[in-house]
């Protein structure tokens, strides 16, 4: 099987990369080279960039693929762009979605394919929505062979999934307090991304997932107290917890005020079925206890990514200063 993922060495396809070179897909990367992943051994490189099309159309020239899969594709005028580049191409072209377009708040809980794609809140969820619109119009009218996959929140050793990232660890390790969103108790999502590629690349070439859409997610479900306390007790300490409404939160910083009110602040849970009902072989097996522990041996082994961010600790600071004066108690 010949596939081009455009992109390849992010948190997420990084995995899926190295999944399918071992699986024996010939697999080929577009992009710029500029991630400190590296390719897996066995991938072929096109170095190009998506956003020239002629740049692409150079690397590609007249080669053929079973499977496109556009991971940097994050505005209708986008992937319009690779409708047109990849039009008799490829078999299938995958789109990278996201779980963050589902309704916020989800009316029901756990999340399936079905939920309503509707969140006003967050720019980049409504983004990926009118994306999906264009491509189901394509495989409509078109007969395009688009499939659709919604990655949750998903992470690998080099990638703290909490707001702040090595910043608020490093403040747990000082014995300063950190901010969780509400009251901390709201169910969330981890996904390891090497469990996320079993499932993924399970789809590659499956013509009964061409016109579908899928999430793909871990199903160990998890409070933010709780994964606080996984990534605390994997550095070896006791955090110091300051809960703050996210409203709040938003009225200080809009980016982190709009992941929050548009994803994380409500339950992201999710039911699997569809994409074990396609791809049989995939569960994710590595608990985010386990994941923990990868994370903080990661970045111990390379503290040149314990990067420290001054403005969020500053904002944390003046958060939690006002949030104890409006609640002295």
């Amino acid at each position: 099987m010949k596939v081009l993922f455009i992109g390849g060495t992010g948190i997420i396809s990084s995995a899926c990369s190295n999944l399918a070179v071992k699986s024996g897909v010939e697999l080929y990367l577009l992009n710029r080279g500029q991630s400190f992943r590296l390719p897996p051994e066995g991938a072929q490189l096109l170095k190009a960039d998506i956003r020239d099309p002629k740049t692409v159309t150079e690397a590609i020239k007249e080669t053929k693929f079973d499977v496109v899969v556009d991971w940097v594709a994050y505005t209708p005028e986008q992937v319009k762009i690779d409708l047109d580049l990849f039009r008799r191409k490829t078999g299938q072209y995958i789109f990278i979605s996201s779980a963050s377009a589902y309704q916020k708040p989800p009316a029901i809980v756990p999340i399936t394919e079905s939920t309503p794609l509707d969140n006003p809140y967050w720019q980049y969820s409504r983004n990926k929505i009118d994306c999906e619109n264009v491509l189901m119009e394509a495989y409509r009218t078109q007969n395009y062979p688009v499939t659709i996959v919604r990655p949750s929140h998903t992470y690998d050793r080099s990638t703290i999934p909490i707001q702040g990232r090595w910043t608020t660890i490093d403040r747990m390790i000082r014995g300063k307090e950190v901010i969780i969103h509400g009251d901390g108790t709201s169910l969330w999502t981890l996904t390891n991304n090497a469990d996320f590629a079993i499932g993924f690349n399970g789809l590659f070439g499956n013509t009964l997932a061409l016109g579908e859409a899928y999430h793909i997610t871990s199903d160990e479900w998890l409070t933010w107290n709780q994964i606080y306390e996984s990534i605390a007790t994997a550095a070896g300490v006791n955090p110091k917890v300051v809960h703050v409404p996210s409203d709040v939160i938003n009225s200080y910083d809009q980016d982190w005020g709009a992941g929050l009110l548009g994803d994380k602040a409500h339950c992201g849970i999710f039911d699997n079925t569809k994409v074990k009902s396609i791809v049989p072989e995939f569960q994710a097996t590595t608990s985010f206890s386990h994941g923990a522990e990868a994370i903080i041996a990661w970045h111990r082994a390379n503290p040149f990514y314990q990067v420290i961010d001054d403005r969020f600790n500053d904002l944390c600071d003046r958060i939690i200063t006002a949030q104890k004066r409006a609640n002295p108690s």
